[in-house]
């Protein structure tokens, strides 16, 4: 059973930083891509990040420069180190993974930013 456990989530001021974590088990971790969604309040769920297998990473814009996703095979952990943090970035964090897109999910963690 394909298991994704994110933490790291927490209330932070606008300008600090936050590391998010996603556990995963039962899957065979690094043949698939993993990405960092997002929903925000009355929001949609947006994808925020992604890293292939092949640590090809990928980005939305509005986190470009700003926050940094990677991966630790040897733990079956993927990252998203969020800097310059925005009262825009709240929003419940998922993790997901697959090999084309999010075949699988994690039951998020919640980013509160503070102004």
């Amino acid at each position: 059973q394909v298991q994704l456990v994110e933490s790291g989530g927490g209330l932070v001021q606008a300008g600090r930083s936050l590391r998010l974590a996603c556990a995963a088990s039962g899957v065979i971790f690094r043949s698939k891509s993993m990405y960092w969604y997002r929903q925000g309040p009355g929001k949609q769920r947006e994808l925020v990040a992604g890293i292939s297998s092949g640590d090809i990473t990928n980005y939305v814009d509005s986190v470009k420069g700003r926050f940094t996703i990677s991966r630790d095979n040897a733990k079956n952990t993927v990252y998203l180190q969020m800097s310059s943090l925005k009262p825009e970035d709240t929003a419940v964090y998922y993790c997901a993974a697959g090999i084309n897109g999010a075949d699988y999910w994690g039951q998020g963690t919640q980013v509160t930013v503070s102004s």
